[in-house]
């Protein structure tokens, strides 16, 4: 090979090298002669050495080996994938052994824990490796969650339905998680109540209850807006204005017209006589007035 096929020759890439090393054993080195048994290399192989071969072997799966940290939400990361890791562990550095099928932890050379593999994005996690209250967030499970709450009151896992009433529920699991925060920092007592005031508001808002429960205001009557004010506003008329008498509304009207009328004739009959007594001189002053 290294003196008779290679040497002196010129190759572009591996898969032209290989392919011309293939067609040197068949046609060239293996039609020949051999110099010690006298034979033809490619006849002695397919009469005598091929029907004693065994199958060929599958590719060889080649692990991955590797240190992880497990993380405090109780996983580690191998090959872009978690997996989950019993909480005693946490922050400590593990040996991994990675296959095409299985996942194995180890510490200090002690087998810790056994995955399948997940491809690069999955996600495989054990309940048994996580604390019962977080148990129903690591797997999406609502009704463990849903239940957690009304374990806590009536209202409360009312309260957790309606937050995750959602055509994505795990989107809200937050706010389910916060609520719950609230019961362990101010007792199930005030959020029990703070929930079920705001129910019959129809207030869906962990904010809204932490803010009653900071200001102890969850069994206060809320003060709900008036329908209208008593005082007075800047147009208002009194009603009086309104009032009309109905006892002779025609003949009024009738009377009031003749009168108007009567001033009017009475002021034509005075401009008249005002008339009489100016005279106007032509070529005069216009303003000089002479009397009759």
């Amino acid at each position: 090979m290294r003196g008779n096929y290679w040497a002196g020759e010129d190759f572009t890439d591996l898969a032209e090298a290989q392919q011309r090393a293939e067609a040197w054993c068949r046609d060239t080195a293996g039609r020949r002669t051999h110099g010690t048994t006298a034979a033809r290399p490619l006849e002695v192989f397919d009469e005598d050495e091929a029907p004693m071969l065994l199958p060929v072997p599958p590719v060889y799966d080649v692990p991955i080996f590797k240190q992880v940290k497990v993380h405090r939400d109780f996983h580690a990361e191998v090959a872009r994938a978690l997996y989950s890791i019993p909480g005693q562990w946490i922050g400590s550095v593990l040996e991994v052994r990675a296959d095409s099928a299985l996942v194995k932890f180890y510490a200090r050379g002690n087998l810790v824990k056994v995955h399948p593999r997940q491809p690069a994005g999955g996600r495989s996690t054990d309940p048994e490796d996580l604390p019962t209250e977080k148990v129903g967030y690591a797997m999406r499970d609502l009704d463990r969650l849903i239940g957690t709450c009304a374990g806590h009151g009536r209202a409360v896992g009312i309260y957790a339905e309606r937050l995750l009433d959602d055509p994505l529920p795990w989107i809200r699991m937050r706010a389910v998680y916060r609520l719950l925060g609230l019961v362990r920092r101010y007792g199930p007592g005030p959020v029990e109540a703070a929930c079920s005031t705001a129910l019959d508001l129809d207030v869906v808002s962990v904010s809204k209850i932490a803010s009653m429960l900071e200001r102890a205001t969850e069994t206060t009557t809320p003060l709900l807006p008036a329908a209208g004010s008593a005082a007075p506003s800047r147009f208002t008329r009194d009603p009086a204005e309104f009032a009309t008498d109905r006892t002779g509304p025609a003949t009024s009207g009738t009377t009031v017209a003749t009168a108007g009328t009567g001033v009017a004739t009475e002021r034509t009959t005075v401009a008249t006589e005002r008339t009489g007594h100016l005279t106007v001189i032509a070529g005069g002053n216009t303003d000089t007035r002479e009397t009759r």
